[in-house]
This record gives C-alpha cells, structure tokens and sequence, in this order.
C-alpha cells in the first residue's frame, strides 16, 4: 500500500476518528482543550489515495530546564494494529515528528484491550510498559443500548444494576431531586462543587477555566453538563461527553448537603439517557483502581485511597470491567528517559 503523510484539517480528523470508532481523546477539540493548559497539539495522518488510512493526535509537553519534550498519544494511534506496514509507516512519521519537537520520549495509550497479542505487538515496535499511566487502565463499561428513560420502569439497564443502586436511582426522584442539561454560565456552580468534592475525598479537580473550555469546545453535540438540583439549590453536578457509539462519564460533583436524596445516581441515569438519544450505545464510568476483579470485590469496601473511593459508587450501575493495555513508552534519549521515570514518581506528569 502506497501511503503519504498529510496533514488533514480539524474536521477532516475528526471524521476520520468517527468512522473508525476511535476515542475522542483522539479528537482534535480534545488537543484544543489541552493546548489551551500548557500542551502542544499536533495531527499526524497517512492517506492512501487521498483518504485517511491511520493516524494520531501527537500532543506535546515541555520539560524544564530546556531539556525537550514528552509526546503523548491519548488513548491512540487510531490505526488497525493488525496491519503491521500501516503502523511501522504511521509510528515512522509520529517518530520525525516527535523528534523535531524535542522529544526524549514517545508514551502511547492505545485504545485496546489488554491482552497477550497487543503486549507482543508492542513489544516488537520497541516500546516497553511505562512505570505510569496518564488515563486509567480499567474502566466498567455499560450497555446502554435499552435504556428506556422512566426510572420507575423496568427495562434492562435498571434490571441489570445492583439492588441497591437501582433503589437509590429511583429514590433520587422520589426525594425530588431535579436534574437539568445546562449552559456554560453554571460552570461556575460546577467547579464550586468539584473543589468541595476534591476536599471532601481527598483528590485533584480541574479549574473552572479548564472545565469551561471543555464545554465550549464540545457542548452541544459532544458533551452536557447535567445539575441536580433540590428545592431550587444545585446539589450536584455531571460532565458527559459522547463520540461516535460511545459516551464518557469523565468529571463529576456533588455537595455536601442533600447527599440522603441520591442525586448523583439520578444524574449518572440522566446521563446514560442523553447519551442514548445521540445513538450512543456504551458508557463508560471511566476510571476505576487497576486491580483484578477479584481484588476489586474484596476490596472495596475496606479502602478509599486512589480511586477504590469512586468503584463502590461505579460498580453498581452494572457492567463489565474491561481494562485498555495501558501505557507504553518508545525511548528516544535512553539517560533523559531513565531521569524522566524518576522524576514521574515524584510529580505526575499532569
């Protein structure tokens, strides 16, 4: 196959990803979103015959002390890693790009499960397992192809949460919790919650700045914000993004107040509604500890650190535990990339 290196447009791209049914971590309103907060984005494409066959969003993030850079692919290439050509051309044209920005080093997220043959297919395109993972690995992912809306009713994806769940769902309204999709002047009220919510569990949230770019790039065909609220007051709040069949549940709040009337529950149903109504037909909780299933069952209700805090929460909604392969790092400046693993147990790489 006779490829050539182009550089599509923003929608060009985007389109491409659709159809391939790639994450929209590989989007390009994603590195506008991260471009906004310190990273550099750029879009690297093959094309046969004038149509994309492959590519990557490549973002980029500058080290201190002029020592170069880290390129990081979220959750891609989007390419079929079975074609072995195809990959070893795309990764040759990632490799010069990367390597005209200062890269010491290229870490890949690939949007795949883990198994025995991805690991070997890295492997032999000479990357190695990175000691650290920007997404998390595992995740539950929910068939939301049935969902039918009426949270009194009995369709499939009420029927396949826990008991206890599908009662806190259904207390949510019951106790007269209010969930609506709003505009980008309740931001604002979003980010207040996310700070009280970061306090009360012990974890980093986003700025109000960041969440505010991210609904103005993707709201509202690809993202809502959904608020709870209770006697007129927001008591919690959603971040939702959908592309293509599949939707994220990528940022959410609650206060600390009215906590009895469950309205985090009425919002994640609100949530897989929304994303059913724009032909989505996976969603995805997006983000629980990286431990077997076994080790998650009989652990979670002993710990709270890291995320084990947020999989009791997530695991009664149902679904199946899926991890991605995880993070794998090509070295392009073997001394900087061994300094680069020992400064990442330090500080993260954000």
């Amino acid at each position: 196959m006779a490829t050539e290196i182009i550089q599509p447009t923003p929608d060009v791209w985007d389109r491409f990803v659709e159809e391939q049914n790639g994450h929209i971590l590989q989007t390009s309103r994603w590195g506008a979103l991260k471009e906004a907060f310190g990273w550099r984005a750029e879009l690297v494409a093959l094309a046969d015959g004038g149509r994309i066959c492959a590519g990557a969003l490549v973002l980029f993030r500058p080290l201190p002390l002029g020592l170069g850079s880290i390129a990081y692919i979220p959750r891609g290439p989007v390419v079929d890693w079975s074609d072995g050509a195809t990959v070893q051309a795309l990764l040759s044209a990632i490799d010069e790009r990367a390597r005209r920005q200062g890269a010491i080093l290229l870490k890949v997220e690939p949007d795949e499960r883990d198994t025995v043959e991805m690991r070997e297919r890295l492997t032999a395109l000479g990357f190695r397992e990175s000691p650290q993972t920007v997404q998390p690995p595992r995740t539950i992912l929910i068939d939301i192809s049935d969902v039918q809306g009426d949270p009194e009713g009995d369709d499939e994806v009420l029927m396949r949460m826990s008991g206890t769940c599908r009662r806190k769902v259904r207390v949510a309204y019951r106790k007269n919790i209010k969930v609506r999709e709003c505009g980008v002047e309740d931001v604002a009220t979003y980010a207040r919650l996310a700070n009280v919510t970061g306090e009360r569990n012990d974890f980093g949230v986003h700025s109000e700045a960041y969440y505010r770019k991210a609904y103005e790039l993707f709201a509202p065909e690809h993202a809502a914000l959904l608020m709870a609220s209770y006697d007129g007051k927001d008591v919690a709040g959603l971040f939702v993004f959908a592309f293509g069949r599949t939707a994220w549940y990528f940022y959410g709040a609650s206060s600390n107040e009215e906590r009895n009337r469950m309205p985090t529950y009425a919002l994640q149903w609100e949530a897989m509604n929304w994303a059913r109504a724009r032909g989505c037909t996976v969603y995805d909780m997006w983000g629980i500890p990286d431990a077997p299933e076994e080790q998650l069952e009989a652990e979670f209700q002993h710990r709270q650190d890291g995320l084990w805090g947020v999989y009791g929460f997530k695991r009664g909604f149902g679904g199946e535990v899926v991890r991605a392969v995880g993070a794998w790092d090509r070295i392009y400046r073997p001394l900087l990339g061994r300094a680069y693993d020992v400064a990442i147990r330090l500080r993260g790489l954000g």
